[in-house]
C-alpha cells in the first residue's frame, strides 16, 4: 500500500527544524563511538533487540546509530519517528499493528514486522535558542509490549545524554575550525570571539593555555566562570592544579607529563572544587603545542560537565540495582565479586561469600498471591541492609537467591556466628487477611580457598555446600516433624 505525502502540522517551523539540522553536520556522518555506546545503552536498559538515534531529514529518516538489523536510512512517510519528533515527550506504541496511523506500515505487516515502538525527540537549539526537534531516540521490538512509567523517564534521560553529546559535538567542530585558522584571518576571528564566548556560556566549557617555560596558564572567561573566579587573573599550573582535590590532581599532573613527552593528546574527566568550595565534575582536554621542534606548551578546553555525569551515574546505578529490593542486581554482583577474588588473591585477605535462600517462599507466592511474595522480598532487602553489614556487597541473584560479599575479617573470624546472624534476620512472618505464613533462609558461608580464582569456581564450590545445607536443614525439619507426631 502506498504511504501517504509527508505533511507538516502547522505548528511545525520545518525549514527552521532543517538549517538547525544541517548546521550540525550529522546527516551522513561517520560512525561516533558515543553514539553507538548511548544506544546500545537503550537497548540494554529497555530491554528491547533494536534502539535507534535517527536524523529527520527533509524526505528520510537517516539512522546515524543502530542496535539490530536496521535500514541506514527509510522513507520518513513509513518512518515511525515522524510521530516521536512532532511531540513534546515521550511516543509509546504497544502494538503497532494494532494502530491506524502504523497497521499498514511495510515495517510492521507481515510476521517479522515491528509490533512495539517508543520513541523520545532529541532537541537542539536554533541560532535563536529555541529547540529543534532535529531526530529522535527510540526502541522496538518485534513482539507486542508497553513501557513502565520508569522506563519512559529512563529514554528520556538518554534523549537528554543524546542531546549533550550533539552540543559537545558541535563545540568541538567550532574549537577545531578555530585552531585551522591562519594568522591573516586573526580580523575575522576577533568577529568571532563573540561567538565563541556565547558558546561557552551555554555550554559551560572554556579553552586554556600553558607555557611550559614559565608555567603561566592563560584562561578564556568560559574557564574562569567555571572556575568561579573574576576573570583577568594570572595563574600558573600550580595554582590551577589547587582546585583538584589530591588524587585528582595527581591523575592531571602526570596526564600533562605524559602528553608534553610523547605528544599524545589526553581528554579525562575529574572531581574539581570551585573557588567557593562547591564540588563538581569536569572535563579536561589538551594537546602539545611544539615551536621549534620542541614542546612549548598546552592547549586545550575545559568543560563543567556535573549534570551529565550526575545522570550517567544515576543511570548506571538503576542499571545495577535489583528494582523490587533496592540491592544490587546480579550483574553488578558478578563484577563485585570478581574484583573481590582479585584483590583476596594479591592480598592474601580472607574473603568470604554468603549463599543465601529462602524456606518457604514459593509456598507463600502460591498461597498468599505474589503482592505477599513481593513484600517478603522487600523484607529481606531492608534487613540485608543492616548496619552490621555495611561493609558487605549485597545483592539479589534471582528469584528467592541472595548473596553477600563479606571482606570484614572480624566478621569471617567465626562462620558460624555470621551464618546464624543472617538466618536471624531471615525468620520472617506475614499475614494476609487473617492467614499467617512464615519464612527462613538457609543460608551458607564459604571462605575463598587459595586456589580459588574466578567466580566459576568460587560460586560452583558455594552452591556445593548450601545445597548441602539446604539437605540437612529439610531432614531436621522432617525428623521434627516426626518426633512432634510420635
Amino acid at each position: 500500500m502506498k504511504a501517504a505525502p509527508f505533511t507538516v502540522p502547522a505548528p511545525f517551523d520545518e525549514e527552521r527544524r532543517l538549517a538547525t539540522l544541517q548546521a550540525h553536520a550529522l546527516l551522513d556522518s561517520e560512525p561516533e563511538a558515543e553514539f553507538d555506546a548511548l544506544v546500545s545503552l537503550a537497548a540494554d536498559m529497555l530491554g528491547c533487540p533494536l534502539a535507534a538515534l535517527t536524523l529527520a531529514d527533509r524526505d528520510r529518516f537517516w539512522v546515524k546509530s543502530a542496535i539490530g538489523a536496521l535500514p541506514r536510512q527509510m522513507p520518513r512517510a513509513t518512518a515511525f519517528c515522524d510521530y516521536t519528533i512532532q511531540s513534546s515527550d515521550v511516543t509509546v506504541v504497544p502494538d503497532l499493528s494494532r494502530d491506524p496511523r502504523f497497521a499498514v506500515n511495510p515495517f510492521v505487516v507481515g510476521e517479522a514486522g515491528t509490533r512495539f515502538y517508543a520513541g523520545m525527540p532529541i532537541r537542539v537549539p536554533d541560532l535563536d535558542g529555541s529547540p529543534q526537534a532535529i531526530g529522535s531516540l527510540c526502541v522496538m521490538d518485534a513482539s507486542p509490549r508497553s513501557l513502565s512509567p520508569a522506563g519512559e523517564q529512563t529514554l528520556r534521560h538518554l534523549a537528554r545524554l543524546a542531546e549533550a553529546l550533539i552540543a559537545a559535538r558541535a563545540i568541538a567542530r567550532r574549537a577545531n575550525t578555530m585552531a585551522e585558522l591562519s594568522e591573516h584571518q586573526a580580523a575575522d576571528l576577533r568577529a568571532k570571539e563573540r561567538t565563541v564566548r556565547q558558546v561557552e556560556r551555554l555550554a559551560m566549557m572554556g579553552s586554556w593555555r600553558i607555557t611550559l617555560a614559565d608555567g603561566q596558564a592563560m584562561w578564556s572567561e568560559g574557564v574562569y566562570r567555571i572556575h568561579e573566579l573574576p576573570a583577568g587573573q594570572d595563574f600558573t599550573i600550580e595554582q590551577g592544579l589547587s582546585y583538584y582535590p589530591p588524587a585528582a590532581r595527581e591523575v592531571l599532573r602526570k596526564t600533562m607529563g605524559q602528553t608534553v613527552r610523547t605528544g599524545d593528546p589526553f581528554d579525562i574527566e575529574l572531581d574539581f572544587v570551585t573557588a567557593l568550595g562547591r564540588k563538581r565534575r569536569v572535563r579536561v582536554m589538551g594537546e602539545r603545542e611544539m615551536l621549534d621542534g620542541e614542546p612549548h606548551g598546552l592547549v586545550g578546553m575545559f568543560q563543567d560537565v556535573t549534570e551529565r555525569h550526575a545522570l550517567e551515574t544515576q543511570l548506571r546505578r538503576n542499571a545495577d540495582t535489583d528494582a523490587l529490593t533496592l540491592l544490587s542486581n546480579r550483574a553488578a554482583f558478578d563484577r563485585a565479586l570478581e574484583a573481590a577474588i582479585a584483590d583476596s588473591a594479591k592480598s592474601a585477605e580472607p574473603l568470604g561469600l554468603v549463599l543465601i535462600d529462602l524456606d518457604g517462599f514459593k509456598l507463600i507466592n502460591d498461597t498468599l498471591g505474589h503482592p505477599a511474595g513481593d513484600e517478603v522480598l522487600r523484607i529481606v532487602g531492608q534487613r540485608l541492609r543492616s548496619d552490621w553489614l555495611d561493609g558487605s556487597f549485597v545483592a539479589r541473584l534471582g528469584g528467592d537467591e541472595f548473596g553477600v560479599i563479606v571482606r570484614d575479617a572480624a566478621l569471617l573470624a567465626d562462620a558460624n556466628a555470621l551464618r546464624i546472624r543472617i538466618e536471624r534476620l531471615l525468620t520472617i512472618t506475614i499475614t494476609i487477611d487473617g492467614l499467617t505464613m512464615s519464612c527462613a533462609g538457609t543460608v551458607c558461608v564459604t571462605l575463598r580457598p587459595d586456589d580459588c580464582h574466578t567466580n566459576r569456581d568460587f560460586m560452583h564450590h558455594a552452591d556445593s555446600r548450601l545445597y548441602g545445607a539446604k539437605r540437612d536443614r529439610v531432614g531436621e525439619r522432617r525428623r521434627g516433624d516426626r518426633r512432634r507426631a510420635s
